[in-house]
């Protein structure tokens, strides 16, 4: 029997397999115009080509499992930061002030390399959905600002935060980034009347 680093056999395969998805994220962020293969994600990783096999079948499985991985943390980052913020105000910005987060860290761009390499039309359907959920606490927090056409505000707030996003990833400044859609954004919440309950 193989010598295991964990307490148990299952959590030294979860210890194994969290570290391929960590190699393979890495290897995305750094080089997001290459897939990298199974042989250099074993490599990071620090094990062998044939010990990825028993984890996944291949690279679009491995893919898919950093795809699984990484949607929930992105959802539960914005869940956290948006549930400590009691003012509907304080709940788009916090919105804002993580996604531009996940951008300065390079999640973006790992999102943007993974709908590239996995261009399939389940990615699509799952990159929708993941996509709704996150904007889903800022069409309430405009529901609860009153906003008339909350569905078109959470499109506006969506295409602001894009937009600094893709200046955020050629400048680099975040807190420039930030301060640009909170100038924005920040007059129009406060301007918008709580609904009554």
């Amino acid at each position: 029997m193989p010598k295991i680093s964990e307490a148990t056999v299952v959590e030294h395969r979860e210890a194994r397999r969290a570290a391929l998805l960590d190699a393979a994220r890495g290897l995305l962020t750094e080089q997001p115009d290459q897939v990298p293969g199974l042989g250099r994600v074993a490599e990071r990783a620090g094990l062998s080509r044939s010990a990825v096999y028993h984890y996944f079948r291949s690279r679009d499985d491995l893919l898919d499992a950093v795809i699984a991985d990484a949607f929930p943390r992105w959802e539960q980052r914005i869940a956290t930061a948006m549930h400590g913020c009691t003012e509907p105000r304080d709940k788009v910005l916090a919105f804002v002030a993580v996604n531009l987060g996940l951008v300065a860290d390079g999640e973006h761009a790992l999102a943007q390399t993974l709908a590239a390499a996995v261009p399939t039309e389940e990615m699509a359907r799952r990159a929708r959905a993941f996509h709704d959920s996150l904007l889903r606490p800022v069409r309430e927090a405009l529901d609860e600002l009153g906003v008339d056409d909350a569905d078109a505000v959470v499109d506006l707030v969506n295409a602001v935060v894009l937009a600094a996003a893709r200046r955020l990833e050629s400048s680099g400044d975040l807190e420039e980034a930030r301060r640009t859609v909170v100038g924005l954004l920040d007059p129009y919440l406060r301007e918008q009347r709580p609904a009554q309950g």
